[in-house]
């Protein structure tokens, strides 16, 4: 009889007919050595390539459905059986109220990120808690024993100096 803590899977089978007698279990340390094929350490898909499938084919299937039920005349669905099914009224309204609502929401969007950015002439947009001032070091130094200076913010004074010294 078999032992309890061993299975069979597809790539036990195979490694059976070419190794006869090999178990697999659950329980030693070196699954190559039991069943002489290399086993992963992850069996079957993952969760996410499952979940990104069926939704792949789920829309492909409501897609089709819709556009039946959207194109094709009411007396060829009555023919084929199909009695019940919303007016064809809402084969418009939906999608016209979803881009609505889709560019509702982009506009929404946009305004709470006006709302949350300062005014231009806000001192905020220039400084705030994360600003870095530099650090000076003694310019007595040499180059070579000067350290690298940390990374800060350039004051808007360097920042004018640069832009429109050619205007004074």
């Amino acid at each position: 009889m078999e032992d309890q803590r061993s299975f069979n899977s597809p790539r036990r089978t195979l490694s059976y007919s070419r190794n006869r007698g090999a178990t697999f279990s659950v329980f030693e340390t070196d699954n190559k050595a039991a069943s002489g094929v290399g086993v992963s350490g992850e069996h079957g898909p993952n969760p996410s390539e499952v979940y990104g499938f069926v939704g792949a084919i789920s829309t492909v299937v409501a897609t089709v459905i819709f556009l039946v039920w959207a194109y094709v005349p009411d007396p060829w669905l009555h023919s084929i059986g199909i009695f019940y099914y919303p007016s064809k009224y809402w084969a418009l309204a939906l999608p016209a109220y979803a881009s609505v609502a889709l560019a509702t929401m982009f506009l929404f969007y946009v305004g709470l990120n006006f709302m949350a950015t300062p005014a231009p002439t806000s001192l905020n947009s220039i400084y705030d808690e994360n600003s870095k001032d530099p650090v000076w070091f003694d310019p007595a130094l040499k180059e070579d024993d000067r350290p690298i200076e940390p990374y800060s913010d350039i004051g808007i004074d360097q920042i004018n100096e640069l832009m429109f010294k050619d205007w004074k």
